[in-house]
């Protein structure tokens, strides 16, 4: 057994990007003070960057206070469509197994969604921000963490508990501190970026992949419509492409016109990179998180970059909260590396597997590319083997030692483009709107990301779970009888739910479990704080039954 906090504790965020920003809002939301640290001397607000968000990326931020507002003011989109040359292949759709409030996708630029969690920040004042606060080094005992940085009045010790390292990918430095490698791949095409305001119609709601176009022969573009009639055009282009050489000869004027043709256009920001494709050997070092770029690197044909990084961000900040609550032992935090390095392995797999069937890396690749592509213009069978970016998507905690399998509920596998999968523990529980007591009306993740939530199936004594609940584990807990918040039925026939069941939820809405039993309930509840303090006396608050923890 680890280290059991008796009181609150302090975070300090390194990086004051979306993870980061995001990591100290919801650390906050818990009543954890956060200092924010960040090396550059203010925000540069500069192209659209990361502009795909994913729908339970805007349940996450909606938590904090700026979901809705991103989803009001981005573009939504709930379609993807790839076309070879100027053969459509086909459209993805995508499915909801509740019914959330947030669309699929929402496209917004980095600066906007950046400036929003700013303002709430700002309107926070457990968020303790410092710009100009270059972290050099990190050290850490059994007493906390000190994080030393260079200002412009000098050096400075930053002292907490524990901390989050959200730096983007200019976090070498710390990794090699910490001891951690970040393998990977980079590959040898670029891609040229342009944000131009244009006004395309037809365009406005749909994400368009294109495979070897007549205006990007032998290559891809990527279009994505934003806000305020701006797309952002992505090309696929050689190694030693020029995009200073092709500014000045006009070539680029062209590039651009090719696509939309003789609409005026004006460009809003260009940039030209290369894709990397890298994960950290460890996510945690004893009290050292890795959130975000920092822990992992992927290509951006899917949309799992800042999309995966949030979901680092709550992650790491429920679990860092449970442990400083004093409602679960350190030993918690390891749980961390498990279920994150595990996503990030997979968002590697993914979009390496994306990247190679884009830029193919042997004969036998390219072979391979073009007889699907040839053969999916009339084949539905080959369309499936089309690789244009498996987007955005929750990992699924099946393997996490947190889920207790249910074999009435097993896990059927990666569901089809689009599709959520069954639900099951290890699953994300699908959203609803619910009734509460007294008649107001929420949503099923807004109660959920209280603490541990605990849905009741008809014939379940009420008092005998409460008890062996607050017998079980410190922390806040929510009970609620599934008929009496699921007016519609909605939310019962998502989960195919049955008499005598307790669905147990997670602070970050996964399911954790599925129970008939009170031994079955006591033993998912012991698994989520892993491990349990048997030894200790039971906090039986009946305030924790109806309390929401977070602020």
């Amino acid at each position: 057994m680890g280290r059991r906090h008796t009181r609150g504790g302090t975070v300090t965020v390194v990086g004051n990007g979306p993870v980061g920003q995001t990591t100290a809002l919801l650390l906050a939301r818990w009543g954890i003070p956060v200092t924010l640290l960040d090396a550059r001397a203010e925000r540069d607000p500069i192209g659209s960057k990361a502009i795909c968000q994913q729908r339970d990326v805007l349940e996450v931020w909606d938590a904090i206070g700026v979901g809705r507002q991103l989803a009001d003011e981005g573009v939504t989109w709930g379609c993807a469509r790839t076309f070879h040359r100027d053969h459509e292949l086909f459209a993805q759709t995508f499915v909801d197994r509740g019914i959330s409030s947030f669309p699929p996708f929402v496209n917004i630029s980095q600066a906007r969604t950046e400036e929003l969690l700013d303002e709430r920040i700002a309107a926070t004042s457990s968020i303790d921000v410092r710009w100009g606060y270059e972290a050099t080094s990190v050290d850490q005992d059994e007493t906390g963490v000190t994080i030393t940085c260079r200002t412009g009045s000098g050096e400075e010790a930053v002292t907490s508990d524990y901390a989050v390292v959200a730096v983007g990918s200019r976090g070498s430095a710390i990794r090699r501190q910490l001891g951690v490698t970040f393998d990977g791949r980079s590959f040898d095409d670029k891609f040229l970026i342009c944000d131009i305001a244009a006004d395309i119609p037809g365009w406005a709601d749909e994400r368009r992949f294109y495979f070897d176009p007549e205006w990007n022969p032998g290559r891809q573009v990527l279009i994505h419509p934003c806000p305020d009639s701006t797309f952002r055009i992505d090309w696929q282009v050689p190694g030693e492409y020029d995009l200073e050489a092709e500014e000045k000869s006009g070539a680029l004027d062209a590039r651009i016109r090719k696509i939309i043709g003789d609409t005026d256009y004006r460009i809003v920001w260009k940039s030209v990179y290369r894709f990397h494709s890298r994960v950290a050997n460890r996510m945690r070092v004893d009290r050292v998180l890795l959130a975000g770029d920092a822990a992992h690197i992927v290509s951006p044909f899917g949309a799992r970059g800042l999309n995966s990084g949030v979901a680092d961000a709550e992650n790491a900040a429920w679990k860092l909260a449970f442990v400083l609550r004093g409602w679960a032992d350190e030993s918690l935090l390891e749980t961390y590396h498990t279920e994150r390095h595990a996503a990030a392995a997979e968002n590697i797999a993914v979009t390496t597997a994306t990247m190679d069937f884009l830029v193919p890396q042997s004969e036998g690749q390219h072979r391979h590319r073009r007889d699907v592509l040839t053969a999916a213009v009339t084949d539905p069978q080959a369309r499936v083997k089309v690789d244009s970016g498996r987007l955005a998507e929750p990992f699924w905690y099946i393997e996490s030692p947190l889920t207790t399998i249910d074999p009435e509920r097993p896990f059927a596998g990666r569901p089809e483009r689009g599709c959520t999968p069954a639900v099951a523990p290890g699953i994300l529980v699908p959203d609803t709107p619910v009734t509460l007591r007294g008649g107001a009306g929420t949503r099923l993740r807004d109660i959920a990301r209280c603490g541990i939530l605990l849905l009741l199936g008809d014939g379940v004594d009420v008092d005998e779970i409460r008890s062996a609940a607050l017998g079980a584990v410190h922390t806040p807990i929510r009970l609620v009888r599934l008929s009496e918040i699921d007016s519609t039925g909605v939310l019962t026939a998502a989960l195919v739910a049955k008499p005598g069941e307790v669905w147990v939820i997670r602070p970050d809405a996964y399911i954790a479990a599925v129970t008939h039993t009170v031994d079955g309930l006591v033993s998912a509840l012991h698994r989520i704080t892993e491990p349990v303090f048997a030894a200790m006396e039971p906090l039986a608050d009946p305030d924790r039954v109806v309390a929401a923890a977070p602020q």
